[in-house]
């Protein structure tokens, strides 16, 4: 139920960068060891049957945004059997501006899984990235299959979505219990019936699927390497691509890193943690405020006092003057809270909007802050990032639990890693339990052998993707180059350090990576 990705839309504009784990990753549930096995590089040369989908050239046509242009490629639904047929994938891109010889394209990734690259490359980095890379690089995004304009995985209709966001993920008793469970089984069963493009895509949306989608979409452009940017779950996509192709490597960057080598377990507890830092973050700056609506004191009472208004939704939600009807609850509330952590820019918006909850009994403000994370737009319909983020990490790992007791069994190791969110986190945990596809992948570490200079970026206190996750994934390259931003948020390029987007900006521009364990 629980997701983890950017803040606001003022966010997604400023980091784009989303990752949301509930139920991913799993060796075995319980299990906090790292993987052994390593991903496997794919031949060099390219199979005979898949040489129809290398061959395409793009037909580029006006897309409605000015200065940018869209195509459809296809690609194989499924590689080990291309004769099963073909799934469309969509493109889109701003050819360089000049001056400067053009470096070739550069193909960008916001991260969820689920979040739309088209959609950030036409809102933000299309127009936003420095003038002089958009100058000497064709800017670029393709939705990787499953995602908005790929074959989109459907789920749930907008009344179904506006009542699983709104289940209690902090279950009291026995019924309770069983209404969250209901309401996973619910939303995995919608996955395989809404539609048919859902159904026939479902099995076939994978990371690694999405990754050899990637290099389709490289040769179909004419570059010899990948160039890429990938934040957040991105990074996870970018570093399977070195992993599968790593002679196709050209300068990639990976920002705000996940580590692929993680069981479930730890990934969920790291990143519960995580959130703990980033709130004790923003605890610190809110006390030292007179208006501070969680008071004076220490983090941790400010912590405690949270948890309280928390447990007060839980008895008595809010009004919110929603037109819908909804009022705000627990898991709404709690889902506001989250949702600006990922972004210190948006703690005003929710000192604004807990002043407002614990003040006036106003629910408006973190209603909002839950629409956003959601991506619930004004007129009551959904995107379908949260549907494509269940279908590709269900399939990209195990469960993390399958049942109620093993959520149970691990509460006191969630709630340790956070007072605050831990509980609601471990049993959000449970919502692969019963996907109707099994996973193909399992944890494994990515070492990419031969690839050119990868640049691989952690904020000290990110709250979605800790910091260590970066240093492992560094390590773990035989060509990773980590660059450290110490900070607050989620991801670091292009969110105000002069340092950091300096660094980038070279390597891209250069091919000069910054010095393994530069610090900003």
């Amino acid at each position: 139920m629980y997701s983890r990705r950017h803040s606001t839309k003022a966010a997604l504009l400023a980091a784009a960068a989303t990752l949301l784990l509930t139920g991913s990753a799993a060796c075995s549930p319980g299990s906090s060891s790292t993987a052994d096995a390593s991903l496997a590089a794919l031949p060099g040369a390219t199979p005979a049957e898949l040489s129809p989908y290398y061959d395409q050239t793009p037909k580029w046509r006006e897309c409605g945004v000015p200065g940018f242009e869209c195509a459809t490629l296809k690609a194989p639904l499924d590689y080990d059997k291309p004769e099963a047929g073909d799934i469309d994938l969509a493109v889109s891109r701003k050819k360089a501006t000049g001056p400067g010889k053009r470096l070739g394209s550069l193909l960008v990734n916001p991260g969820g899984p689920g979040g739309s690259a088209i959609g950030y490359l036409q809102s933000y980095a299309g127009i936003g990235y420095p003038t002089e890379v958009r100058a000497r690089y064709d800017m670029v995004a393709v939705d990787p299959r499953g995602v908005a304009r790929s074959a989109p995985v459907t789920c749930l209709d907008s009344k179904a979505m506006d009542a699983y966001t709104q289940t209690d993920v902090t279950p009291d008793d026995a019924r309770e219990k069983s209404e969250l469970t209901s309401a996973f089984e619910k939303f995995a069963d919608g996955c395989e019936t809404h539609d048919k493009t859902s159904k026939r895509v479902l099995p076939h949306v994978s990371t690694v699927e999405a990754a050899r989608d990637m290099d389709i979409v490289r040769a179909a452009l004419g570059d010899k390497r990948l160039t890429y940017v990938g934040a957040s779950y991105g990074t996870f996509l970018g570093a399977t691509y070195a992993g599968l192709y790593p002679e196709r490597v050209g300068r990639l960057v990976l920002d705000g890193a996940m580590d692929p080598s993680l069981s479930s377990r730890e990934l969920n507890v790291q990143q519960t943690a995580g959130f703990e830092t980033a709130f004790t973050s923003f605890a610190k700056d809110c006390v030292a405020r007179e208006d501070c609506p969680l008071g004076t004191g220490t983090p941790d009472q400010a912590g405690q006092r949270l948890k309280d208004f928390f447990a007060a939704l839980d008895r008595t939600p809010l009004a919110t003057g929603d037109p819908d009807g909804r009022k705000l609850g627990e898991a709404l509330g709690t889902t506001g809270v989250i949702a600006a952590m990922y972004d210190e820019a948006a703690w005003p918006q929710l000192r604004d909007a807990l002043t407002a909850a614990l003040k006036k009994k106003d629910g408006a403000g973190l209603l909002a802050l839950s629409d956003s994370y959601y991506e619930r737009d004004p007129d009551g319909s959904y995107a379908n990032l949260m549907f494509a983020n269940a279908a590709v990490n269900c399939l990209d790992q195990p469960p993390s639990f399958t049942s109620p007791r093993e959520v149970e069994d691990s509460l006191p190791d969630f709630e340790k890693a956070s007072p605050v969110f831990g509980a609601g986190l471990a049993w959000s945990s449970l919502n692969c339990a019963s996907w109707p596809v099994e996973a193909t992948g399992e944890p494994h570490r990515i070492t990419a052998d031969g690839a050119a200079p990868i640049v691989v970026v952690g904020t000290t206190r990110d709250p979605a993707t800790p910091y260590g996750w970066a240093k492992s994934l560094a390590d773990q390259l035989s060509s990773g180059h980590l660059l450290t931003y110490d900070g607050d948020g989620h991801t670091a390029y292009g969110r105000g350090s002069t340092c950091i987007d300096g660094a980038i900006d070279d390597y891209l521009l250069t091919g000069t990576p910054p010095k393994d364990g530069k610090r900003c």
